[in-house]
């Protein structure tokens, strides 16, 4: 790939998902584009550039974007959160609801390992009606394996305990998949974050972990800004335990890192779009 090649992928990632590429892109672009590359039946991920330089067809540009986006993710990652969220966090929301379910939205999902997570402390604490779960991302493809839950047995061994596996999973070959009821608790929805959050209504609990650190400073704010109005006034905000700087004065810190509670005292004007 030439420098041009590289500048034009990153630009395409930036203005298309407010991601901005780090670190040795010419390696990492030439890497996630291959398998896209040869779907298409391109000579080379040279090639595929042109071809969407060309004719940058909606499918297959956000194909190229979607390969490089980063979809780091496991199940109960950083575990602290989750206690937290089962211990107090999401009990509290649901004593204030006065019979109305929770509504939670994992943005990002990426595969849908913290959306599964967040499905099983929901099983452990209410009944099935008691809660709306909705897991959105801008990667059709990590879609897909989130609403199949299929993982393989590296995927289940990286932080989820033995005995969820046992309650929540079954074997299917050297495989596990997700019990049909845990997969029935979520909804799913191809999304992108820099667009407007509006028309998936308001939520008493939004995770998105690990998301605003790879924005650009632009696109971090707006996507703030729209957590912010998407958010109950005594909803509560997961971001990634490194991601507090980019925060504003309307959340506060609760009881772990990257919990943050919605700060009622803070006034914002509604975002226009």
């Amino acid at each position: 790939m030439t420098s041009d090649d590289l500048a034009y992928v990153a630009e395409l990632v930036r203005h298309h998902a407010g991601v901005v590429l780090k670190g040795d892109k010419a390696f990492f672009i030439e890497t996630r584009l291959g398998p896209v590359a040869r779907r298409e039946k391109a000579p080379g991920v040279s090639a595929l550039v042109d071809q969407v330089r060309r004719n940058p067809a909606p499918d297959l540009v956000k194909a190229l974007v979607e390969a490089t986006l980063m979809q780091e993710t496991g199940f109960f990652r950083d575990r602290a959160v989750f206690r937290t969220l089962k211990q107090s966090v999401m009990p509290q929301l649901s004593s204030r609801r006065e019979g109305r379910g929770l509504r939670i939205l994992s943005a990002g999902c990426a595969t849908g390992q913290e959306t599964y997570s967040v499905a099983m402390l929901a099983a452990d604490l209410f009944p099935a009606s008691a809660v709306e779960i909705i897991g959105v991302d801008f990667a059709p493809r990590s879609l897909e394996k989130a609403k199949a839950g299929l993982y393989t047995h590296f995927e289940v061994q990286r932080g989820l305990p033995i005995r969820r596996l046992l309650a929540h999973f079954e074997p299917v070959d050297d495989n596990w998949r997700v019990a049909s009821s845990l997969r029935q608790a979520v909804k799913w929805g191809e999304f992108n974050l820099l667009g407007d959050m509006r028309p998936l209504g308001v939520f008493d609990l939004i995770l998105c972990r690990n998301v605003l650190h790879s924005l650009t400073p632009e696109a971090a704010s707006r996507l703030l800004d729209m957590l912010d109005n998407a958010l109950a006034p005594d909803g509560v905000l997961v971001i990634g335990a490194r991601e507090e700087a980019i925060l504003s004065p309307a959340f506060s810190a609760g009881d772990a890192d990257g919990v943050w509670m919605r700060n009622p005292a803070f006034q914002r004007e509604a975002v226009l779009v």
